[in-house]
């Protein structure tokens, strides 16, 4: 038997700017029809003293989001299995 599932991520960036300061903030959503519905968090910020770069807060913040999801759903898995087994997996 052969099983094919799709699950998407989500992003969503958001930008603040005060003065020579920036704020890049990412939320990543898990979607999947059959998985757990979960939300990962990231962010980085401007130092006044380095140059404007968009992009580079856009990677930080969408790559410490997605860290943050990954944590989520290996604590997911981890709850799983010992609810499954009855044998607790540390993450």
């Amino acid at each position: 038997m052969h099983t094919t599932k799709r699950w998407n991520i989500d992003v969503v960036l958001s930008e603040e700017s005060e003065g020579d300061t920036a704020r890049t903030l990412a939320e990543v959503g898990l979607v999947a029809d059959d998985g757990p519905g979960l939300r990962g968090h990231g962010m980085a910020r401007k130092h006044p003293a380095d140059a404007d770069v968009p992009e580079i807060g856009d990677e930080l913040a969408v790559s410490r989001a997605l860290a943050d999801l990954s944590r989520q759903l290996r604590q997911v898995a981890a709850e799983d299995i010992d609810e499954h087994t009855g044998v607790p997996w540390s993450v």
